[in-house]
């Protein structure tokens, strides 16, 4: 007997309202959703658990998500796992290292609870 596991989405964003934006947005969904609120916060779980999808914040107080991202990507764990960046600026530089270390989409704030749940089923179904 196959038992189809709820699939998870992790979010590493200091912002409060990113937060609620997210909550709101994965309500229709069937996802299990866990949020962190910087990088030091998200590594004991991330060090042991492989999200079906992991959203990083470019910019946060400590580690920023790039960095994060290039020490996640060392883990055997997380050198596939599907990477979302988020960033309230659009530089192409980071639009450049982020592709580079694997992340498979962009998103810029303010974005609309639409374009995370287009995201969510693009890469995980629903």
């Amino acid at each position: 007997m196959v038992i189809n596991a709820t699939p998870t989405v992790v979010v590493v964003d200091d912002s409060p309202s990113i937060k609620t934006i997210f909550e709101r947005g994965m309500e229709g969904l069937n996802v299990k959703l866990r949020i962190f609120d910087s990088a030091q916060s998200s590594w004991e779980y991330l060090a042991i658990n492989k999200p079906d999808l992991l959203f990083l914040n470019i910019k946060m107080p400590g580690k920023d998500g790039l960095t994060y991202l290039k020490e996640l990507r060392q883990l055997p764990l997380h050198r596939d796992t599907a990477v979302v960046m988020i960033s309230s600026k659009d530089y192409a530089q980071d639009r450049t290292i982020a592709n580079e270390l694997g992340a498979r989409d962009f998103l810029t704030k303010p974005m609309p609870i639409r374009a995370i749940t287009d995201i969510v089923v693009k890469y995980i179904g629903n």
